[in-house]
């Protein structure tokens, strides 16, 4: 994507008024609770509840000199001299009201005016102050702070700005959480995986003619770069590229993703059969799955009540389809296959969590037992 392809779209973004730029849904499938809180992003990814570990750890050790330490550091502000890597990890763990995060706020531009050509592979504050914020409900000093020019280079990873998104998109601020997404564009950090999926999510819940360009650009420049997009947000570009009644653009996105054995995928894939009038192909969909034989400790494949509400509207007007239909909606019923989530539910439930079981396994290197070094018995135990 060319800089003046940004250009001419994401100014105007913010030149309409929330009203003024969203296109309202017309199908039952997207209705969301109002209010709902929508995280995207696994812990293992935040690192929320690690970052409040440490903070305990950290406010344990300095326990009673707490605000010396604060003093200590207003003092050296004051006097002009420098401030070290640890004395601002230890402040950010130790912040526990907005004013204290006022003051880290000050050290932060001092520690990056003093450190602005640190060597490569220095430790990155920027993450650690966004978890900072997030725990704090700092969400306009988060964004403050990342697009200050002055502050260029501290938050160089992809980490931090994915964090602000995640906040601004759980609050339905989506305007705000696009704001980071054009500012990260706009300082050329690389995009993750993640930024895609919560890029995808973003113009899917705003539903307007400017997300649609965003995401149709952004989708354009993954497939240039070679950036690896995953399933996620695919789902969610297909799911806006439905609300827009682009069934043609939908069905292409689909065809993009190597593994559609999730249940979203399948809900998806059911409407845009529905809407592009291929019904047979719904009947057929969902008599496979009735039928398909799974252990009893996998889970069956399931369809949103409100999809199956859309495909019955779809076959209304054929009395044969119909009929079949409500036969297979039925056996669907029997066999617990329908679900009152709606697609929208699917679509923002968080992932689960990415296990790293080599990790696990090599935490521990004695037997318990037998007190000698764990090789193959560790299965055996």
């Amino acid at each position: 994507m060319t800089a003046q392809a940004w250009r001419t779209v994401l100014p105007r973004m913010f030149g309409y008024g929330l009203s003024g730029s969203r296109l309202l849904p017309t199908e039952s499938c997207w209705s969301c609770a109002c209010g709902a809180k929508r995280y995207l992003l696994t812990d293992d990814v935040l690192k929320l509840q690690e970052f409040q570990q440490k903070k305990v750890a950290v406010i344990s050790q300095i326990y009673g000199e707490k605000d010396l330490y604060f003093r200590n550091l207003e003092e050296k502000l004051k006097k002009n001299v420098l401030i070290l890597r640890d004395e601002l990890k230890t402040l950010l763990h130790l912040c526990q009201t907005p004013a204290e995060v006022e003051l880290a706020k000050n050290v932060i531009y001092r520690y990056h005016a003093e450190n602005k050509n640190v060597a490569f592979g220095e430790f990155k504050f920027g993450p650690l102050f966004i978890r900072l914020c997030y725990e704090l409900n700092l969400e306009n000093m988060a964004l403050d702070l990342i697009k200050d020019k002055e502050l260029k280079g501290f938050f160089s990873d992809c980490t931090s700005f994915n964090i602000l998104m995640d906040m601004a998109f759980s609050k339905g601020h989506y305007e705000r959480a696009l704001e980071v997404l054009i500012e990260m564009k706009n300082q050329r950090i690389k995009f993750s995986k993640d930024t895609y999926m919560l890029a995808f999510a973003t113009c899917y819940k705003l539903n307007s003619t400017e997300s649609r360009k965003i995401c149709s650009l952004l989708l354009e420049e993954s497939e240039l770069k070679g950036d690896y997009i995953p399933r996620q947000a695919y789902c969610f570009a297909i799911a806006f590229a439905l609300k827009q009644n682009d069934i043609s653009n939908a069905r292409t996105i689909y065809s993009k993703m190597t593994s559609t054995e999730t249940r979203v995928c399948s809900n998806l894939d059911i409407l845009i059969h529905a809407l592009s009038g291929t019904l047979q192909n719904v009947l057929y969909i969902l008599e496979a799955a009735i039928e398909t034989v799974t252990p009893k400790f996998v889970k069956r494949l399931q369809f949103s009540e409100q999809v199956l509400a859309t495909v019955r509207e779809k076959m209304s007007n054929d009395p044969v389809l119909h009929y079949q239909f409500n036969d297979i909606y039925t056996r669907l019923q029997l066999s617990g296959q329908v679900t009152p989530l709606t697609l929208d539910d699917m679509l923002c439930q968080t992932p689960g969590a990415r296990k790293h079981h080599i990790l696990l396994l090599n935490q521990r290197k004695i037997s318990r037992r037998t007190f000698q070094p764990l090789h193959s018995a560790l299965l055996a135990e």
